[in-house]
């Protein structure tokens, strides 16, 4: 088993833009989507990602609050895999302005043309409980 820290694991986070968000369907289901973190991942055990609040996952995460995000990282210079990282975790949303601007990028002005300011924006809000992650031999949990 690995040893990887918390601050281990932000390290990694912060070449892996995307991950894929898994929340529980009004069914019971599981249904996943991809989402990016916008390198905002000065990691402390909470991920942050913009949407808007009519998508589906919105209304799942007020129905059923514990999700999954999943990371995978590139491959190494020598072929072998990348790192895997798997966080489970509550979600909550925030439409609080001052939460928005804090994990503002300006390159998210693709997906939100006005800014902070876009009708329907909010913010999702991932607290892990507990982090499991493969990377070559490694694999351990971390938790929070």
């Amino acid at each position: 088993m690995g040893k990887f820290s918390l601050g281990d694991i932000a390290e990694k986070m912060k070449d892996i833009d995307f991950c894929m968000l898994t929340t529980v369907t009004e069914g019971g289901k599981l249904s996943s989507r991809p989402m990016s973190n916008n390198r905002d991942v000065e990691y402390d055990g909470d991920s942050w990602f913009f949407a808007y609040d009519d998508a589906r996952f919105v209304r799942d995460i007020e129905a059923a609050d514990q999700v999954g995000l999943t990371f995978s990282g590139d491959k190494s210079l020598l072929g072998k895999p990348g790192v895997f990282i798997g966080i489970e975790g509550k979600a909550s949303l925030t439409r609080d302005r001052l939460a928005l601007e804090e994990h503002w990028v300006d390159d998210l002005e693709r997906w939100f043309p006005q800014g902070i300011e876009t009708p329907g924006i909010v913010l999702l809000k991932v607290h892990g409980s507990r982090i499991h992650y493969w990377d070559g031999e490694e694999e351990g949990e971390v938790a929070l």
